[in-house]
């Protein structure tokens, strides 16, 4: 399994609001991304969020993050501060 974590800087309340209807709305990933699933925290203290998307394989995780890095900045949670590309090692149930 591999993994696209994006941490984003400046965000808000009403901006994930929007991002969660927007989400909870589609029918699905944007086309050119085969994610099997996508989770948003969000520590509103520090109005920060981070997006994990996980994959099957790592060229589905290279095909996405393609697509992900050409959408419309407006489109994205707040500022982006990182993006990292990995593969997950360990991913067990508490």
């Amino acid at each position: 399994m591999f993994a696209r974590l994006v941490r984003f800087t400046g965000v808000d309340d009403d901006l994930i609001a929007k991002i969660q209807n927007d989400i909870e709305s589609s029918d699905g990933p944007p086309p050119g991304v085969e994610a099997k699933n996508i989770k948003l925290m969000y520590d509103a203290d520090h109005s920060t969020s981070v997006v994990l998307v996980l994959f099957d394989t790592e060229d589905q995780m290279r095909a996405a993050d393609k697509v992900f890095n050409e959408m419309d900045p407006g489109d994205v949670a707040g500022s982006r501060a990182s993006v990292d590309l990995c593969e997950v090692k360990i991913d067990r149930d508490a």
